[in-house]
């Protein structure tokens, strides 16, 4: 299978990971940090292991600040609905949020009376950190935005944003889900207050991990209640990071194959697996420049977007395309809408969809050759050239 669907899910994993999980079912499978004895203990282990990793490699704010999650959704929810919300809060976000975001604060607008402002810069003269600067205003409480879009493969500037935001008092937050463990990010330097992203894109671990940095100080509502392992004797959830954020059993396996996929992405760099992904994606997209009818969504063959590339053809159903590349040429690609509607709103796709190609670490330069054939021949039955 030629699988160019890592914006959904990173696939193949290192061979590192699958060896972690299993060892964790096999040699440790108890439940970390809820009895005295020696097989609970390695599991709690491998857990703070794990959150170590997390903490150095994004410049966290503290080991006991990294959360684990069941996925990138559920941190972005635990930061949004863990604030304190009033009616005429105000929250400052993009017209690329996911609905990981979006979908959250509609119903903080619905529900508690939060009026939410999707930014864009209308004029291309001005930046990302301008647009959201000017939208500031004395009931901004929460600055959310997306690292990088999963439609168009824009990555947005949250330094410059961080730096924007600094001096006003909302807090900041960014949702790394397409960005961790392909663009190097230091959650302290750039002034974020929380950080969410999923384990099994970029960091190139199991589905059903996720994470939350939380910058400490933060008052945040923990979603979940329930048992911790320790407070036992409490009737109210203990106000301890990170276990009163963690109720229930952890998902030892999960997180252990995450601590395998970081130690892959250390191991190649975050900044060459950059590279490398852009390097594809230019390489498809100058090809698809090539090619009559074909509309590129979001930037084109730059050094600073991801390898993440959307497109459509003039007279081609990108539902067919999707379907004929799976069924005849063993290729994977996601077509259709990308759970992004307000991207594809502003581009004009809603109706008909897109193409997602969106390139891994393990790709190399025939992977994309093949891809680009496979296009060409398509459009051409298609269109009976």
């Amino acid at each position: 299978m030629y699988y160019f669907d890592h914006a959904a899910s990173s696939y193949p994993k290192p061979a590192s990971v699958a060896e972690a999980m299993k060892e964790a079912v096999n040699d440790y499978g108890a439940n970390p940090g809820r009895s005295g004895h020696r097989l609970s203990k390695t599991a709690f282990d491998k857990v703070e292991q794990t959150r170590k990793l997390i903490n150095e490699m994004f410049g966290g704010f503290g080991k006991d600040r990294v959360l684990f999650s069941l996925n990138a959704t559920t941190a972005l929810n635990q930061a949004v609905e863990g604030l304190q919300w009033e009616a005429g809060d105000r929250i400052i976000a993009t017209d690329l949020e996911h609905n990981a975001v979006r979908r959250p604060l509609e119903r903080l607008k619905k529900e508690r009376g939060v009026e939410i402002d999707f930014v864009y810069p209308e004029n291309p003269q001005n930046s990302w950190a301008e647009v959201i600067s000017e939208s500031l205003c004395e009931n901004t409480k929460l600055v959310i935005v997306t690292h990088g879009s999963n439609v168009t493969g824009e990555c947005l500037p949250i330094e410059d944003i961080g730096a924007a935001v600094k001096n006003h008092p909302a807090l900041f937050c960014v949702d790394a889900s397409q960005t961790a463990g392909v663009v190097p990010i230091d959650a302290e330097n750039n002034n974020l207050d929380m950080l969410a992203f999923p384990g099994h894109k970029g960091l190139l671990g199991p589905q059903g991990t996720g994470v939350l940095l939380v910058r400490e100080g933060i008052d945040l509502r923990p979603l979940i209640a329930g048992g911790t392992g320790s407070r036992s004797e409490d009737a109210e959830q203990p106000n301890e990071w990170p276990i009163g954020w963690e109720s229930g059993t952890m998902n030892t396996p999960g997180i252990a194959g995450l601590a395998a996929g970081i130690a892959e992405v250390n191991r190649l760099g975050p900044a060459e697996i950059r590279r490398h992904e852009n390097e594809l994606a230019c390489q498809f997209i100058l090809s698809l420049e090539q090619l009559s009818g074909v509309e590129i969504i979001g930037p084109g063959a730059v050094p600073e977007r991801l390898g993440v590339v959307s497109f459509r053809i003039d007279g081609v159903d990108s539902n067919e395309l999707g379907l004929i590349l799976d069924s005849y040429y063993n290729t994977a690609v996601r077509a259709g809408l990308h759970c992004s509607p307000l991207t594809h709103a502003r581009y004009g796709t809603v109706e008909t969809g897109l193409v997602r190609v969106s390139f891994g670490v393990y790709h190399s330069s025939s992977d994309v050759d093949y891809l680009t054939e496979a296009i060409v021949e398509i459009q051409q039955g298609l269109q009976g050239n």
